[in-house]
């Protein structure tokens, strides 16, 4: 047999074993491989990968994740902080009281879909001499778009009179995608009452939302004809059912010391957190 016979029968034994290779692979390819890709291509984002991946403005934030980054957020901001004198000190019987205070910050967040779960804080309270007279921690929320009030109430500083309150946060703040809670509530009918002696301030509470809403505190501040809060209250209703209303009422042991130019009553609630985000 000659070269080019032997030659030829080489060449088609190689044809035909690169024939079967390549059928292999191809339906290795068509039967593991395209629902394996398929797979992989369905993969739900992840925000526990620590990438910057499926859409995210920052690893694990923004995108499709609850987190958000805070530097795409409008900046909140501490408004103001104030101490309230809710009674003075009476030492003229046989177990003395120290002077009572209340302590409020505004805190303002423009970003109308994210807020904070937990934010911690800290009131550090101090008397005209600088002297630091009463601290009070504790852990709030910021609501999403407006003003968070953060309330604390039952400052005893004996003797000592609070002049200045320092508002901070205690912890960075962790945003993430959110909702109010209190847009279906409404405040009206506002009426004061007994402002000689102890005054008292009622008013209606609204829901016009679809559920009813539970757990809502409600803080009352007070502002003078110069736009200045001179004192502060709050309370809570435990459920407000839909299309139902209910009163609150706030008080004072004490008569204002000026006469009322506004009155400011605001729903605090937890916000709820964004449930169709990857957690």
């Amino acid at each position: 047999m000659g070269a080019d016979g032997y030659n030829g029968r080489m060449s088609w034994a190689s044809r035909r074993r690169t024939i079967y290779l390549t059928g292999v692979v191809l339906f290795f390819t068509v039967v593991i491989g395209g629902p394996l890709a398929y797979l992989l291509l369905r993969i739900p984002p992840t925000c526990h990968d620590g990438l910057l991946n499926h859409g995210e403005t920052a690893p694990d934030r923004g995108g499709p994740c609850l987190l958000l980054d805070e530097a795409r957020l409008s900046p909140s901001a501490i408004v103001w902080a104030r101490t309230f004198r809710v009674r003075q000190p009476d030492v003229s019987t046989s177990s003395p009281s120290g002077a009572m205070y209340s302590a409020v910050a505004y805190v303002e967040n423009p970003n109308a879909a994210a807020g904070v779960l937990e934010a911690p804080y800290r009131f550090l309270i101090y008397d005209s001499e600088n002297v630091l007279v009463a601290e009070r921690e504790g852990v709030a929320f910021v609501s999403p778009g407006g003003i968070t009030p953060f309330f604390a109430g039952g400052i005893d500083t004996g003797n000592r009179a609070a002049l200045r309150a320092i508002f901070t946060f205690t912890a960075p703040l962790t945003w993430v995608k959110a909702s109010r809670t209190t847009d279906g509530l409404t405040v009206s009918n506002i009426r004061t009452i007994n402002l000689n002696e102890a005054p008292r301030i009622q008013a209606t509470v609204a829901n016009a939302s679809p559920a009813p809403i539970l757990d809502t505190d409600f803080v009352a501040v007070i502002f003078d004809r110069g736009d200045n809060a001179f004192a502060v209250s709050a309370t809570k209703l435990d459920r407000i059912e839909s299309g139902g209303s209910a009163e609150i009422v706030f008080s004072w042991p004490d008569p204002f010391g000026s006469p009322i130019g506004k009155i400011e009553i605001l729903p605090v609630r937890h916000p709820e957190p964004d449930k169709k985000a990857e957690r």
